[in-house]
């Protein structure tokens, strides 16, 4: 009953977190794949040296040094499709199912060679050993696994009843069935726990994202806020401190805003600052500008250039879709509408690490701007 409720669970997780759990296995099969065919490589190369040197048996030599081909072939095409998946999920999927099934049929046609042909009149445990084993190291789904299994053991089946006498097949019958629900019984819980830790680990994942998104975006206009601002500016300056790049931050501020509060009312004031956090948020497509809300009409923005003289441009595209919101201001003593007064200040990537210094340079040159007649932007010169 209980490996029913799973298999249930199993299909019944939704479709979008199903995918994204295969695909964190994915990589760890295709890995164990390559991993584990040059083990089999390296073993079906020992059992090589007996009858190629002790028992000058060709036939039989060549039979081991197919499989050792095989396992060094789907060795390297899982190396090859491991580099392919983090380019195109949904081949490495079909790659994985394609390689896990011709390594399987692999290593059991193997077994029921030595099993069988090699040993007419003794019983094949090294097969049974195969059969339980040979999956362990893979996350499948548990038809799959079923599938595999069951076809292992009725090829095992045919080959011994036609083979060996009747007194040992049945011998054979016999133990392959309880390998075979070994087998099965074992890869199921493996394929089931590890797909469900998965997914449950991906929806820890997702409420733990889910509430760092709301610690660090700012409620009311959706933009970054204060703290998120900090952090990312210390990343930029860590994660580029070795581009030539320019690091361009500008301190943005909306004119007589408190005039339009007063005018207007708080609950239209927060309107007009939930448009231009609309606005600022799609910079970072548009533009690759970075957006935060540091204070109450105050925002900061972020952002890299490889000339320091295309700051003042970026700065004036983004005047300009302020103004093309058009949001009316009567009580505004430059413009009809809400207008924004801007600071810069850049500095060359991996000179300074004082992102106090780079906030109040910026800041002073806001000041600057609104001391300047507002609706401008200004660069901080030292």
């Amino acid at each position: 009953m209980k490996n029913i409720l799973g298999l249930w669970r199993y299909y019944t997780l939704e479709r979008e977190q199903y995918n994204r759990s295969i695909l964190k296995i994915i990589p760890n099969n295709l890995a164990s794949l390559r991993n584990t065919n040059i083990v089999v490589s390296v073993l079906c190369f020992c059992f090589t040296c007996f009858p190629l040197l002790v028992e000058r048996n060709i036939l039989k030599a060549g039979v081991y040094l197919a499989a050792i081909f095989i396992a060094i072939l789907i060795s390297i095409l899982a190396n090859f499709c491991l580099k392919a998946f983090k380019q195109d999920t949904r081949a490495g999927n079909i790659y994985r199912y394609i390689l896990t099934t011709v390594y399987y049929v692999n290593v059991i046609l193997f077994g029921i060679y030595i099993g069988v042909w090699t040993s007419p009149d003794g019983t094949a445990t090294t097969f049974m050993t195969l059969l339980i084993c040979a999956l362990f190291l893979f996350i499948n789904p548990p038809l799959y696994n079923l599938v595999l299994t069951l076809s292992a053991m009725a090829f095992f089946i045919t080959a011994s009843v036609l083979i060996k006498e009747r007194n040992i097949w049945i011998f054979d019958i016999f133990n392959v069935l309880i390998a075979g629900a070994f087998s099965i019984i074992f890869t199921w819980q493996i394929s089931m726990s590890r797909l469900v830790s998965v997914f449950n680990a991906g929806k820890l994942e997702e409420e733990r994202n889910s509430y760092y998104d709301q610690s660090t975006i700012d409620e009311l206009t959706g933009v970054k806020n204060r703290r998120d601002f900090m952090q990312t500016i210390q990343r930029r300056m860590t994660n580029y401190r070795n581009s030539d790049d320019w690091l361009c931050m500008a301190i943005m501020d909306i004119d007589f805003f408190k005039n339009y509060n007063d005018h207007y009312g708080h609950p239209q004031g927060d309107k007009c600052l939930c448009s231009i956090g609309k606005a600022l948020n799609g910079l970072n497509d548009s533009m690759g500008v970075y957006a935060a809300r540091v204070g109450g009409e105050e925002f900061a923005l972020i952002w890299h250039e490889k000339d320091v003289m295309n700051a003042g441009n970026t700065v004036s595209q983004i005047q300009q879709i302020i103004n093309e919101l058009n949001i009316p201001h009567e009580k505004s003593k430059v413009a009809p509408h809400v207008t924004v007064s801007i600071g810069i200040h850049s500095i060359r990537c991996g000179t300074t690490n004082d992102i106090h210094a780079l906030y109040n340079y910026a800041d002073r040159a806001l000041y600057d701007a609104k001391r300047g007649g507002r609706n401008r932007a200004v660069i901080y010169k030292a």
